[in-house]
């Protein structure tokens, strides 16, 4: 039976199409990459690494901010969803300098990262220290694991 192929049971004419649906639509993908990826605006454009962690009260996020103003930072929190935006300074390279790497980042940075739970955004803090950002945010109440003590009788 040299060139012949296992019949399934089906002819051509009584398969079926099944149309293809992608699990996201255009519009959702970009925003599921959007969190991922960095929004090119310009070529001068980064966005900063982060690290989350959470303790029992609170979410934390440090992100890496050296030479960067913290006063040209702003940090907000809606719908559990944090966003970090600032811009470095950008000094006037001179023409003349022969790089032989460049990879410090200057320029503008925004980044939007979902919280794991729900927090009081009214009651974040942020500390600057030695160029890292951490910012504290405070879970809500709902957020919190409940301990229930067994009483005995």
């Amino acid at each position: 039976m040299s060139g012949s192929r296992p019949s399934s049971g089906a002819s051509p004419k009584h398969m079926s199409l099944i149309k293809w649906t992608p699990f996201f639509d255009s519009e959702d993908m970009d925003k599921a990459f959007g969190s991922l990826m960095p929004t090119l605006r310009g070529s001068d454009d980064f966005m900063p690494a982060i690290d989350m962690y959470e303790d029992k009260d609170n979410v934390i996020v440090e992100t890496q901010l050296a030479g960067i103003d913290p006063e040209k930072v702003d940090i907000s929190i809606e719908n559990d969803v944090l966003s970090i935006k600032g811009e470095g300074e950008k000094k006037h390279e001179v023409e003349e300098k022969n790089y032989y790497r460049k990879e410090i980042r200057r320029g503008s940075f925004y980044r939007s990262i979902p919280l794991p739970a729900h927090v009081m955004g009214d009651q974040a803090r942020a500390i600057n220290e030695a160029g890292v950002l951490k910012i504290m945010i405070p879970k809500a109440p709902e957020a919190k694991p409940n301990k229930i003590k067994i009483e005995s009788k």
